[in-house]
């Protein structure tokens, strides 16, 4: 089984950016702990992380053929961004939404998800847990659905 996790906007500044929100770990560690989490579940994974959204639609394009499912964190551009979800629609994987905040409980505008149609679930508040959540449900849905 192989997965992509694509990270968005300002991830990359994960323990600089508003800690009171994000927390202290950088990015360096939330890629590290979800190598550790797919290691122990044999799991085959890469990451990607970009400020930019048509760099994040090319990912995902370039996706299809090659990873068995996505974990998506499009960060602001989940509020935004018809073109991920399209991107996500057209390659029909399956993709799972992480948000290391409670998005419901934070500004209004951020309870709008374009990104979660075209995903299996979303796990939002639990920090870097979320994506482990994540890791867990693309593998239960791939043997769910024989396509893995």
């Amino acid at each position: 089984m192989k997965i992509l996790v694509i990270n968005g906007p300002n991830l990359n500044l994960l323990g600089l950016r508003e800690p009171d929100i994000y927390g202290n770990s950088s990015y360096e560690a939330l890629v590290s702990f979800v190598q550790s989490v797919c290691e122990k579940e044999g799991i085959e994974v890469s990451f990607y992380q970009s400020n930019h959204e048509g760099d994040i639609v090319d990912c995902i394009q370039k996706a299809y053929g090659i990873y068995d499912g996505i974990i998506i964190n499009p960060a602001a551009y989940t509020h935004t961004s018809i073109a991920i979800l399209d991107a996500l629609k057209a390659v029909s994987l399956p993709a799972v939404e992480v948000h290391l905040s409670d998005v419901e409980n934070r500004e209004e505008f951020r309870r709008i998800s374009y990104v979660s149609g075209a995903c299996i679930t979303t796990y939002a508040g639990l920090g870097f847990e979320g994506y482990r959540k994540a890791v867990f449900c693309l593998k239960q849905y791939l043997f769910e659905n024989q396509k893995i």
